[in-house]
Formats: C-alpha cells, sequence, structure tokens
C-alpha cells in the first residue's frame, strides 16, 4: 500500500455547491435512501444500475418527446443491451436547448483570430447547414462526416447533421488522406463537410488537395460542402461535387428555425474510430441516448460544470474529447474553442487565451503537462488565472510528479481532474468527483455507473496490485455495434475474449491499473497490451516514464520490447531536450534510479536517444508500432500517427539492433 500524497482537498463549500452533492440529495429525496457520499452513491449506481441511469436522465433534463418503457432491455445482453427503450429524442435538441443572448461559442486560434457566438447565433447558423443538408435529402440513418479543424463550423454542422437524425462522424486535417478514407470511407457517407485551409504552427496549409483526394476515394459522397477558412471564397472546382459554403449558405436559415427530427433512442449518433496502428481502424456506432446521458453525466457530475463556466479542451475533432466537449452546449456554459499547436509560438498561447477569456475548466493532455513542464513554463506567476478553478487532463497516465508540478507552477487551490476512459465508450471509466481528495498520479474514483475492477490473468479481482482494468456490466454509451459486423464477431474479439476462456463475460479495456482498497483511487499503469513482460513478471510502461521524466535533461521518452529466443530485451528511447545531449552517465543515472526506485526489472538493456517520440492523433505514444519494427512485423498505418516520418529512425535502429545481437549475442 503507497503512502498516497495529497495535493488537495475539497473545502465545505466546494462541497456544499458541487453539482454531484445535489445530485445525492436528489436521489435521497426520490429514492428514500440513505447516502452518505461518493463512495456511498456509487456503490448505489452499480448495484442499481437501471435505477441509478432512471435518475440520470431526470436530473440532467434529457429533452425526449416519448418516454422510455424501459431504462435498459437486460443488462444480461453483454454486448447488446439496449438502454432508454422506446424513447424518442433528438441529440442536437438537447444540445441547443438554450437560445438566449449568452455566450455559447467563442473561437480563438494561434493567427490572433477571435470569434464569437450567442446561443442565439448559434441557432442561426446551425439552421444554415442544417437547410442545405435537407435540402441534398440527409435524413435519419445517413451519416454525415467531416475532414475539419477545431471551429466553430464543425460543431455546427455537426448539429445540424445531427438535428436531422443523421450520424455524424469527424476527423481532423491533421490527419493524412489515406488516414482519413481509411476511417470515413467504411461508413458510406452521403455528405462531406471540409474546410479549403488550416493553420498549424504558423503555417497556413490548403486543405483542397487532400479533400479532392478523399473525396473522389469515396463513391458514396453526393456532396462535399467546403467551408472558407481565411478567404471570403474559395475555387472548389478540383474537389469532387464540391461546393462553397460562401456559395451555398449564403441566405439559409434566415427564415427557418432549427427543427428537430425525433428517432429512437438506440439510433446512431457518432460513429468513432479506434487508432488504426494495427490495422484498419474500427468504427465503433454510439446511440444518441447513450452518449447524450454519459456526456452529461461526466460534464455535470464529474466535471462539476455549471451555465457560468467557460470550457476549453485542447483537442481536435479527430478525438473523442472533441465530441465530449461539445455536449457541455447543453449545460449552457460557455465552449472556447482553439485551432492550431497550442505551444505554438510558445508555451503561452494557451495561457493568455485561459487569462482572457476567463477560462474556468481547462482540459489538456499528459504530454501536454509535461512539455509546459520541460518549457521552465511559469503560467501562474505570468497570468491573472483567478478563474481558473478546474484542470480536466486525460489522454495517458500523467505521473505524480507531473500532478504536483501543476499545484506548483500554475494553482495551488484548483481541482485537478484526471480522467481516463477511451473512444470506445465516449467517455470515462475512471474520472473525478470535486467532493473528494486528490493525490498525487492517482485518478480519483470509479466513474458512477461504471461497474469497474482490476482482474489478474485468471479473472479474479485485485487491489493494491496490477491487474487488467475490465468492466463487470454494460453502460449506455458503449457501442451498439461495429460498423459491418452484425453477428458481433469484431466487437466480441475486441473487448470480451480475452476473459470468456475463464468463464467470465467482461469488458476489458486494455488498461494496466492498480485500484487501491483504502482510497478507491486509481493509478493506470500503461496500455496492458504494450505491457513488458521481464523475467515472467509484468511492468507497466508508465511505471518507467515515471521515473525517467523527473530527468529535466530528458523532453519525452519511449519503451519497446524485443523478444529473442525466449527473452525480452527492453529499449528505452529518449528524446532530449534543446541542448541537451545523451551521455553515458546520463543513462547510468537514468539506469539506476529505475533500479531504486521501481525495480531490478524496470532497467532496460539499452537507453537510446531519439529524435522524436511518435503519437496517436489522440495523443498516445505509439509503444506497439515500435515495438512491432524492433521486432520486425509491419506498422500497417503510419497515417494513424502525428509524426509517421520518425519512424524511419526507429526502423534502422531496429535492424541494427536486430543484426547485433543475432550476431553476438550479447545484451546492453
Amino acid at each position: 500500500m503507497p503512502a498516497h500524497r495529497l495535493l488537495w482537498s475539497p473545502s465545505e463549500d466546494d462541497v456544499e455547491d458541487a453539482n454531484i452533492t445535489k445530485f445525492i440529495e436528489f436521489v435521497v429525496r426520490r429514492r428514500g435512501i440513505e447516502l452518505g457520499g461518493y463512495f456511498d452513491l456509487y456503490d448505489w449506481s452499480v448495484s442499481e444500475i437501471p435505477e441509478f441511469w432512471r435518475e440520470v436522465w431526470d436530473f440532467v433534463g434529457v429533452i425526449s418527446s416519448e418516454g422510455y418503457t424501459a431504462v435498459v432491455d437486460d443488462l444480461k445482453k453483454f454486448p447488446g443491451a439496449r438502454w432508454f427503450v422506446g424513447a424518442k429524442l433528438n441529440f442536437a435538441e438537447n444540445l441547443m436547448r438554450y437560445g438566449d443572448e449568452r455566450t455559447a461559442i467563442v473561437f480563438r486560434d494561434e493567427t490572433g483570430e477571435r470569434r464569437e457566438y450567442t446561443y442565439r447565433d448559434a441557432h442561426l447558423e446551425v439552421a444554415r447547414f442544417r437547410e442545405y443538408l435537407k435540402e441534398i435529402g440527409v435524413g435519419p440513418g445517413d451519416r454525415v462526416v467531416s475532414y475539419m479543424p477545431n471551429v466553430p463550423e464543425t460543431v455546427f454542422a455537426m448539429l445540424a447533421a445531427t438535428s436531422l437524425g443523421a450520424a455524424w462522424s469527424s476527423t481532423g486535417t491533421e490527419l493524412g488522406p489515406t488516414a482519413v478514407i481509411d476511417r470515413l470511407g467504411q461508413l458510406e457517407p452521403k455528405v462531406m463537410i471540409t474546410v479549403d485551409q488550416s493553420v498549424y504552427k504558423g503555417r497556413i496549409t490548403d486543405v483542397r488537395q487532400n479533400a479532392a483526394k478523399i473525396a473522389g476515394s469515396i463513391p458514396s459522397l453526393e456532396a462535399v460542402l467546403v467551408v472558407e477558412r481565411f478567404r471570403e471564397r474559395a475555387d472548389v472546382s478540383s474537389i469532387p461535387k464540391a461546393v462553397s459554403a460562401s456559395d451555398v449558405l449564403s441566405g439559409k436559415g434566415e427564415a427557418e428555425s432549427v427543427r428537430f427530427e425525433q428517432v429512437e433512442a438506440n439510433s446512431p449518433v457518432y460513429v468513432m474510430f479506434s487508432s488504426g496502428t494495427t490495422g484498419k481502424p474500427k468504427c465503433m456506432v454510439q446511440s444518441v441516448a447513450g452518449v447524450l446521458v454519459n456526456h452529461l453525466k461526466e460534464l455535470v457530475l464529474h466535471t462539476d460544470l455549471k451555465r457560468e463556466d467557460a470550457l476549453l479542451y485542447i483537442t481536435s475533432p479527430s478525438w473523442m474529447m472533441w465530441n465530449w466537449m461539445t455536449s457541455s452546449l447543453a449545460v449552457g456554459s460557455e465552449l472556447v474553442l482553439f485551432d492550431g499547436n497550442p505551444l505554438y509560438p510558445d508555451w503561452k498561447t494557451i495561457w493568455r487565451i485561459v487569462e482572457e477569456e476567463g477560462v474556468t475548466v481547462f482540459g489538456c493532455s499528459a504530454s501536454y503537462v509535461y512539455a509546459i513542464k520541460g518549457a521552465n513554463a511559469e503560467p501562474g506567476r505570468e497570468f491573472d488565472l483567478w478563474r481558473l478553478r478546474e484542470i480536466s487532463q486525460t489522454g495517458s497516465p500523467l505521473s505524480a510528479d507531473g500532478f504536483a508540478w501543476v499545484y506548483e507552477h500554475v494553482k495551488s487551490d484548483l481541482w485537478f481532474n484526471s480522467i481516463s476512459g477511451g473512444t470506445d465508450i465516449n467517455g470515462c471509466f475512471l474520472a473525478g468527483s470535486p467532493t473528494l481528495p486528490v493525490y498525487a498520479g492517482e485518478l480519483q474514483a470509479p466513474a458512477l455507473g461504471m461497474k469497474v475492477k482490476a482482474y489478474d490473468e485468471m479473472g479474479n479481482e485485485v487491489y493494491d496490485r496490477e491487474g487488467e482494468l475490465v468492466c463487470e456490466a454494460p453502460s449506455p454509451s458503449m457501442p451498439i455495434y461495429f460498423w459491418n459486423d452484425p453477428d458481433y464477431r469484431r466487437y466480441v474479439e475486441t473487448y470480451f475474449e480475452f476473459y470468456r476462456r475463464v468463464g467470465k463475460n467482461v469488458w476489458r479495456h486494455g488498461d494496466w491499473i492498480t485500484i487501491y482498497s483504502d482510497t478507491r483511487s486509481a493509478v493506470i499503469h500503461g496500455r496492458s497490451d504494450a505491457t513488458l513482460k521481464v523475467s515472467g513478471v509484468r511492468i507497466g510502461t508508465a511505471e518507467i516514464y515515471r521515473v525517467v521524466e523527473r530527468f529535466p535533461e530528458v523532453a519525452d521518452s519511449l519503451v519497446a520490447s524485443l523478444d529473442l529466443e525466449g527473452e525480452t530485451v527492453v529499449v528505452l528511447f529518449v528524446k532530449m531536450r534543446e541542448g541537451k545531449e545523451l551521455t553515458e552517465d546520463l543513462a547510468d543515472r537514468i539506469r539506476r534510479a529505475l533500479r531504486e526506485e521501481a525495480s531490478p526489472r524496470h532497467v532496460p538493456h539499452y537507453v537510446v536517444a531519439a529524435p522524436d517520440i511518435p503519437y496517436t492523433f489522440n495523443l498516445k505514444k505509439v509503444e506497439i508500432a515500435v515495438t512491432n519494427l524492433l521486432n520486425g512485423r509491419p506498422v500497417t498505418n503510419r497515417e494513424a500517427i502525428v509524426n509517421a516520418e520518425v519512424l524511419e529512425f526507429y526502423e534502422r535502429f531496429a535492424q541494427d539492433l536486430r543484426r547485433k545481437l543475432t550476431e553476438s549475442g550479447k545484451r546492453g
């Protein structure tokens, strides 16, 4: 049992004002039961699953034209449970429930552009897109897709499509055309929304050539709508079936208020994609009611979002956090969108926006925290962050020192809300509560309604030691099916096959975690499919990163392994900070720290300087791809990786290492 390092505790006012406290009072009043705090509520939420989701539906005020006859048809259908059976509703109607003059969206980008839309403005903008989509025949069951940056038009187009009952799927313009075709092409979409230009690191890029390749490779497309980013009007003649937004949206929506097509609760609303680093991305279809109720549970209860808040998340339409943050419109809060590189021209870019826009809830990834920490940033000293009350962090595990750095260099009295889940569920398995303490490196609690456990390899529940993250019961936002997987075969193989061999039908998520019995908080050690097995013992990669990232000379790191004649050779790649180099002395100090702070098994055989660390577009280190290269296996979808060009370095290194080890039989 570790000595938990307390960083923050909620005040009495924090607890009293929290949405989750009001929800507990709501449940107690309606149910006549006693709930003493978060974990009483959690235990009730996973023992009385239908009743819990019934209370969430009512508490967040889901708008539906017809009520449900059953919260869930059968919890034993796993996968396959249907939620809110009989209800009819519209996703966009719930997100657009406000239509007043309060600010809905503020847009900022790295060029200095700023735009602001009230909730009334947003209705008018959505109506313009909706009228166009309706004219070309979009309706329930159709797929509308986008190849767009994180701009307001992407949000308006999504709301327009879902207002018509269509399903939405988005990719960001940071993806190359092959990666986009591999994703969107599977869905046979009717319409694609794209953009003429994008900006990143000060460079404006013409997107039309990529858009033309994508549109020309998806025969189902009947229309491509091109939004002008920096021009008044763009020439879109090179893109098949394309029209300019400045041409076709002008004058639309002025006389028409947004109407909302009512659909069955189990109808598709989002199609999300796996990372695609090990093959063609899987298309995960999620339902209208499932996504809506889960998002509002997480935003209202786990993020404590209120109407007076302003939420800014560093994300892209390629990442599920884009979908998640757009649901904040249903709360009536202010959504601050940022487009571009958050570190361009320097680390101050985002914090200047946080200050100027009065952001109260700021969301980022672990990699962003490490980047500004490495830049010796001092946001708390250089900016007035008086309104900032919460930082939400996700994407990959953040070390205990990373947590502590935030409290020391950003703000000492904010709530650091580290969350973890996945694109698969468009939400969280592990989440936070403003009524619970924050311990360094630990996620506060399992998310409400998610029957989360840690299992050993034989399916036994374990505490205070590493295990597989599993969920023992269905939840509403789990995929209703995979695209073109009518018999659930790929669905079952992906999440359920692992423990069926020992008679357990549970969702295995693929994270290697420890759940503590005393605090019920959790630590994520990395992806379980990327864990190292040294001398028969499994080691989480995050355990190595937590030690290595303390070295000020190291900007980032990645660990992978080579299996050679039954032995595991561990290689630690380090990206050095500017002006620093990997010396033998530094490599020895890293090895010594790992031996002393972790164990001898955590010590790599090789410590190697790398020009960069590969990441997916949802900000996860690509450990599996590097492991594949070390073992002579191909990386099947390089366009799913942000900086795929760096894989050439790893490929050359892998070839040299395999040759060296084969010839000499020696270890580093």
